[in-house]
């Protein structure tokens, strides 16, 4: 049978209503468990081996199980000690996190941040913002979380987010700063181009193959583009390959096989190189808005702070 201990969102309101009574007994338990007898916790703990050993006693009184199993030599864990083990150890390995980015708020940044990226652009244009980072704060121990769906920041314990797209209009538990939006261009090869010609206005499309992004749900978002009066207009082309990803579709462009609407920081380099080349430019239009989101509770923790100033001195659409 396996023992699972949750720990409850409202968990410090329900702490705060405790005896402190009830909590004295964590902490030895958790060092006789760590150095494998009542003895050697009371020496680390500056107690007596009886206020260590009747201290855990009272916390299994007071949950109802067995956390030790006791012989004369030894002193192990039976399963619901370990499972309750791990839980504390979490805990406590948590609350001190939390007095060490207290004890850091004058001085670096420190602890895991936990740090979510849409797929292709994390890839292309986060990762190496965050490589400079992790050279520049090693107290800090990112950890990534690549999606394009819409990551629930508080459900996921993310730390701060880059969005692009989603709703304009945020609950008041998340912060914003927005960065801009994407440029989206028409582009393809210089092999493709030679053979199929160059097209001269938007309803030559309609005669090309065209690489379209097509949704989870088996759609294809129509393409836009700047009219010659302004007004950004939707086209539909037949596609000629459906990808479900950016990078996907730019492979496939890259290849010579037709044309497609990209951003301009997937196909940065490969205009720079001269490996695509951009048509219709005068139909050129902005995209999705480029946000960096986070939970409130958590922005002014250094790690939060200075990660979010040097992603939007590096992200910011200008």
């Amino acid at each position: 049978m396996g023992y699972y201990f949750y720990i409850q969102p409202n968990i410090f309101h329900q702490l705060a209503a405790f005896p402190t009574e009830r909590l004295k007994g964590i902490v030895p338990f958790v060092c006789a468990a760590d150095a494998g007898g009542f003895t050697a916790a009371a020496e680390r703990l500056n107690l007596t081996s009886s206020a260590v050993s009747k201290s855990v006693a009272r916390l299994e009184r007071r949950l109802g199980v067995v956390l030790f199993e006791r012989t004369t030599r030894s002193l192990a864990l039976t399963d619901a000690g370990r499972a309750f083990h791990e839980t504390c150890t979490r805990i406590l390995s948590e609350l001190a996190e939390a007095e060490a980015i207290l004890a850091a708020q004058k001085r670096e940044p420190v602890g895991t941040v936990r740090v979510a990226l849409p797929a292709s652009f994390g890839r292309l244009c986060v990762v190496p913002v965050l490589s400079r980072f992790s050279a520049q704060y090693p107290d800090v121990r990112p950890h990534l979380l690549f999606a394009d769906r819409f990551v629930d920041l508080a459900e996921e314990g993310i730390d701060l987010a880059v969005r692009i797209g989603g709703p304009p209009d945020l609950p008041s538990s998340l912060g914003r700063r927005f960065l801009g939006r994407e440029r989206l261009i028409f582009c393809a090869a210089p092999a493709y181009l030679e053979k199929n010609g160059m097209p001269q206005r938007i309803d030559d499309l309609q005669e090309h193959a065209c690489v379209v992004y097509g949704r989870s749900d088996g759609t294809q978002p129509p393409w836009s583009y700047a009219a010659a009066d302004g007004q950004v207009v939707q086209c539909v082309v037949r596609p000629r390959i459906v990808a479900g990803d950016a990078e996907a579709q730019l492979a496939f462009v890259r290849a010579g096989l037709g044309i497609a609407q990209l951003a301009t920081w997937l196909v940065r380099d490969d205009l720079k190189a001269g490996h695509l080349v951009t048509i219709l430019g005068e139909a050129a239009t902005d995209g999705l808005p480029l946000s960096l989101l986070w939970p409130v509770a958590r922005q002014l923790t250094p790690k939060v702070h200075v990660l979010a100033q040097m992603l939007e001195g590096h992200l910011r659409v200008r």
